[in-house]
C-alpha cells in the first residue's frame, strides 16, 4: 500500500530522535573513525551521519527499535549528510556514499524487522530520506557588521542538496523529508534540487514531506516568517505533508499545529521535542506526558502524522502509538485534491 493511501485510513507514526539514541551508546572518537577513517586528519566525533559507514549495525538497530515501538516511517540517518555541512569534518566527498548507505540500512532494518515480527499487524513501513537545513543559511548574514553578506549561494545549496537527493533515491527511500526548516530559502533550494533531479532522470518525483521549525513563542521561524508565510512559501511544491518539528515541546507547539491544520491543503505532521531542555540541555518529558499532548491534537483533528524529535526515544513513540491508534486522522480539506 502506498503511503498516501495509508494516510487516508489512520494516523501514521514517524520515528523519534536518532541523535538521542546514538548518545546512549556513548561513542568515542575511535568508534566514529572505525578502521576506514582511523588516520583521518581532523576530529570526527559528533559526525553522526558518518556512522552509516563506520557503525552501520548501531544505526540499523536504532531503526529496528523504532519499528518495534510502532513507527510507520523511519528517517534515514542523513540530517547533515550534504557537502556543506560535512565540510566541518573535511568529508564533503562522502556525501553521496553516506546517503546511499543510510537508505540501504533503513531498508534492511525494515526487511529484518518484518521477518522477525511476523505477527505485527502492519504489513510495511516507509523510509523517509532525511534532508536537514544545513549549517549555513541563505537568508541571514553570519556577519553582524555586514548584513548583506551570505556564506552560501542558492546555487551552491541546490548543488549540495541535489547530490544528497541522488544518494537517497539510489539507496531506495520511499519519500523525501525536508525537515527542521528555520530558513525557508534553504528549503526552497532543497525543493528545487528534488524537482530538478527527477526532471533530469525523467521519472515521477517521490512524495515530499516538509517540516518547519518555530523557534520561540513569537510563532516565527528563525528567518522571521510567520507560519502562514512559511506555508505559503512552500505550498507550490505540492507536498504530501507539511508540519512542524524540533525547537518546541508538544505543549508549546500546540497552537502552531492548530493553526497549520487550518491552513494546510495537504496532510499535517508534528514531531515535537520531549518537552523543553533543562539547565543541562537534556530533555525530561516522560513518554506518557508527550503522548497525552499528541492524543489531544488527534482528538481535535489536527494531525495525520505524529512522532518525536530531540529527546524522544522508542518509549515515547510506543506511547504515542498507543494513544492515537484508535483515533481518526485529520480529514483533508475538500479543495485539497488538486494540491496533492
Amino acid at each position: 500500500m502506498k503511503i498516501d493511501e495509508l494516510l487516508q485510513q489512520r494516523i501514521l507514526i514517524i520515528d523519534g530522535a536518532m541523535g538521542t539514541m546514538i548518545q546512549r551508546h556513548k561513542l568515542e572518537e575511535v568508534d566514529y573513525r572505525g578502521e576506514r577513517f582511523k588516520n583521518w586528519a581532523s576530529d570526527i566525533k559528533g559526525n553522526n551521519d558518518l556512522l552509516c559507514l563506520t557503525q552501520p549495525d548501531i544505526i540499523k538497530e536504532i531503526h529496528k527499535q523504532y519499528l518495534k515501538a510502532g513507527a510507520d516511517i523511519i528517517e534515514t540517518n542523513t540530517f547533515n549528510a550534504q557537502k556543506i555541512s560535512l565540510a566541518d569534518y573535511n568529508m564533503q566527498s562522502l556525501a553521496y556514499e553516506i546517503n546511499v548507505e543510510a537508505a540501504k540500512i533503513a531498508r534492511q532494518a525494515i526487511k529484518e524487522f518484518f521477518e522477525s515480527y511476523k505477527d505485527d499487524d502492519r504489513t510495511t513501513a516507509f523510509v523517509a530520506g532525511a534532508i536537514g537545513p544545513m549549517n549555513k543559511t541563505l537568508s541571514l548574514s553570519p556577519d553582524v557588521n555586514n548584513p548583506g553578506y551570505r556564506a552560501l549561494t542558492f546555487d551552491e545549496a541546490v548543488e549540495a542538496y541535489y547530490e544528497q537527493v541522488k544518494g537517497l533515491v539510489d539507496g531506495g527511500v520511499d519519500v523525501l523529508l525536508i525537515e527542521t526548516i528555520f530558513d525557508t530559502l534553504n528549503a526552497k533550494a532543497a525543493i528545487f534540487a528534488i524537482k530538478k533531479y527527477f526532471r533530469d532522470i525523467k521519472k515521477e518525483s517521490l512524495p515530499i514531506m516538509i517540516s518547519g521549525t518555530i523557534t520561540d513563542a513569537s510563532g516565527r521561524t528563525l528567518s522571521g516568517q510567520t507560519l502562514e508565510a512559511f506555508y505559503t512559501s512552500i505550498m507550490h511544491a505540492k507536498p504530501l505533508s507539511v508540519g512542524l518539528n524540533c525547537a518546541l515541546g508538544a505543549k508549546e507547539m500546540r497552537p502552531h499545529i492548530e493553526e497549520l491544520s487550518q491552513l494546510a491543503t495537504c496532510y499535517v505532521s508534528a514531531y515535537p521535542n520531549a518537552g523543553l531542555p533543562n539547565a543541562m540541555g537534556e530533555y525530561d518529558e516522560h513518554p506518557e506526558d508527550t503522548a497525552h499532548h499528541i492524543e489531544e491534537w488527534a482528538h481535535e483533528g489536527f494531525v495525520n502524522i505524529v512522532g518525536g524529535c530531540c529527546g524522544t526515544t522508542p518509549e515515547h513513540i510506543r506511547a504515542m502509538k498507543e494513544h492515537v491508534q484508535h483515533l481518526q486522522p485529520r480529514p483533508l480539506p475538500e479543495l485539497a485534491e488538486e494540491f496533492i
